[in-house]
């Protein structure tokens, strides 16, 4: 029987007494409507208010999911789906199940992953009351904003609730996550995968319960923002590094040889040595943007890219090193010339405004210096496994 079965509608569920019942009558309905043959699960994390009773009696199968967190609850249940497509979404009665046939329209041709969109720009819709105004306005589109700008996915709406994938697709996207996270991952890993993703759009009902909602907004959405930038390197620490390392540069040329006033500002060596500041922590944020790359990659965490496969393959050791012993060579040589003007004027006072203005660039030389040879040292060995396995370098295609 099971092999029969084309599509599993997945449901966790934690004591929703209130509205289980009309989410799977409706999902039943979906089921016939889209002229499938299907199922209902039910992914129980331990309801105590007659949830599990109401499945019985309307004859789902339950899954009893004793791992405690919302993504527990969807992988168990999707590992017991038996369809090779599966629709997963909340049972608290904000999801219409009855309307299905999007979703699987676009199974049928071959997407791996179909999202729901509730959001506007992406042709959804909320009604009234369904969705509070701070996740409406400022969550909800600037995390999928942010999830598009990260990970160059299609997806409207990053967080929707319901959505539809093959069994196949999910096997690779190999989620780890146990918590909210999982909804984002899902997207994240699809995108970069290289799996056939698209949308719907769907429309957002108010829930039918009278408790207040498991989802705190302000904890869950910097959740999910954390988990983004923790699998997108270049945005948490590469362009970071790279845009604080040109501000300090550009700092060191203006304040570097003398006072520099902008209208009522005097901008002298106090300029110049915030300046060193950010270019230090630019190359090393920049530094750690690289290695998280280069591990994730050789660990399949995530795919190369065009721009760091050549990057990479430009890249050795030894260039790093020569690059580093140039800057450390022409910071000690600025120490040098320090140490002469010193020496000429009898080793007494000196002028601070231009003794300081020899002496940031010089130690800021040798510390960039000392950090690009330890950095491509560094780097050397992460790439060592990314080495041994050529073939992670080649980025993903991402299909059609």
């Amino acid at each position: 029987m099971a092999n029969n079965i084309e599509l599993t509608i997945v449901m966790p569920c934690l004591n929703e007494a209130e509205t289980l019942e009309r989410c799977i009558i409706k999902a039943k309905k979906g089921i016939e409507a889209a002229g499938v043959r299907g199922e209902i699960l039910i992914a129980d994390n331990g309801s105590a208010d007659g949830s599990i009773e109401i499945a019985h009696r309307l004859g789902v199968r339950v899954e009893h999911v004793k791992a405690k967190g919302y993504g527990n609850a969807l992988r168990y249940g999707i590992l017991a789906a038996a369809g090779k497509w599966i629709i997963m979404g909340d049972s608290d009665d904000s999801y219409d199940f009855s309307n299905i046939k999007g979703f699987i329209e676009k199974l049928r041709t071959g997407d791996e992953l179909v999202m729901g969109c509730r959001l506007p720009n992406g042709g959804g819709t909320i009604s009234p009351g369904a969705m509070p105004w701070k996740n409406r306005w400022i969550g909800n589109p600037s995390l999928s904003f942010l999830g598009r700008l990260f990970f160059k996915t299609p997806i409207h709406d990053f967080h929707c609730g319901m959505r539809g994938f093959s069994a196949e697709g999910y096997r690779k996207m190999d989620l780890q996550t146990t918590g909210m996270e999982f909804a984002s991952e899902m997207v994240m890993k699809a995108t970069i995968k290289g799996l056939r993703v698209s949308e719907v759009p769907i429309t957002l009902y108010k829930d039918g319960r009278s408790r207040p909602p498991h989802l705190k907004p302000w904890r869950d959405g910097w959740r999910h923002l954390r988990f983004m930038l923790i699998y997108s390197p270049k945005w948490l620490f590469l362009y970071p590094g790279v845009a604080l390392f040109l501000v300090g540069v550009f700092g060191m040329l203006l304040t570097g040889f003398k006072q520099v006033t902008i209208g009522n500002a005097h901008l002298d060596v106090g300029v110049l040595a915030v300046a060193c500041m950010c270019v230090v922590l630019g190359i090393q944020f920049a530094s750690l943007g690289v290695f998280t790359k280069v591990f994730a990659v050789s660990e399949g965490l995530l795919n190369a890219d065009h721009d760091f496969t050549a990057a990479y393959r430009r890249f050795s050791v030894e260039k790093g090193v020569v690059a580093g012993v140039l800057a450390v060579l022409l910071g000690l040589g600025l120490l040098v010339a320090s140490v002469l003007v010193w020496k000429g004027a009898g080793f007494g006072p000196l002028d601070y405004g231009a003794n300081m203005r020899r002496l940031l660039p010089a130690t800021t030389l040798v510390i960039m210096g000392l950090q690009i040879i330890s950095s491509s040292f560094f780097l050397g060995v992460l790439g060592l496994k990314t080495v041994a396995r050529p073939q992670t370098l080649e980025p993903a295609k991402p299909k059609q």
